[in-house]
């Protein structure tokens, strides 16, 4: 039995949270795709919206990797520290589109959340990466910690974006 074995529950729950989450985010798309979009709104999704999603995907992807049939935990721990490689690079974009976007001026919980938490998160995965040969156990209770970090800053990203639409943007319409 691998050290990999006793995770199994946890990220079929993480897991599915994620995916059900991907689906609900296209579902809010979908409901304010009548909003007009300009180019200063396009920008801002590609700040706000589009890393949610990535988020979401990070988790779903490790999820499926942990619960691989791995012999050991090497080939889990290589792919999570390439997963954490990206999203650091990732998250390198996204403080520079939350920048350059115009269409709203990010405050600090916008760069905690978008940026800062998740940075976090993706150097978790990483370091994780780098402990699992010497701290499995360690570096398997990191990497839960990260995919939990990544799924709730998604969530609040998730709800932050739609009660600015339902709440700001849809009255400023009529």
């Amino acid at each position: 039995m691998t050290p990999l074995a006793g995770w199994q529950n946890f990220y079929v729950i993480v897991g599915s949270s994620a995916g059900a989450l991907i689906g609900l985010q296209f579902i809010v798309v979908t409901l304010l795709a009548d909003m007009p979009i300009g180019h200063s709104a396009a920008q801002a999704g590609d700040a706000f919206a589009t890393p949610t999603i990535i988020h979401f995907g990070a988790v779903l992807f490790l999820a499926g990797v942990i619960n691989a049939p791995w012999p050991g935990i090497a080939p889990a721990a290589a792919l999570w520290g390439l997963l954490g490689l990206s999203g650091v690079v990732y998250s390198a974009i996204v403080a520079r589109r939350l920048q350059r976007q115009s269409a709203y001026k990010p405050e600090f919980e916008d760069w905690l959340f978008h940026v800062l938490l998740p940075f976090a998160g993706y150097v978790t995965l990483s370091a994780c990466a780098l402990a699992a040969r010497s701290r499995g156990v360690e570096a398997l209770y990191g990497v839960a910690g990260a995919a939990l970090l990544l799924l709730f800053t998604g969530i609040h990203n998730a709800w932050d974006a739609v009660t600015y639409h339902v709440f700001i943007q849809k009255r400023k319409q009529q």
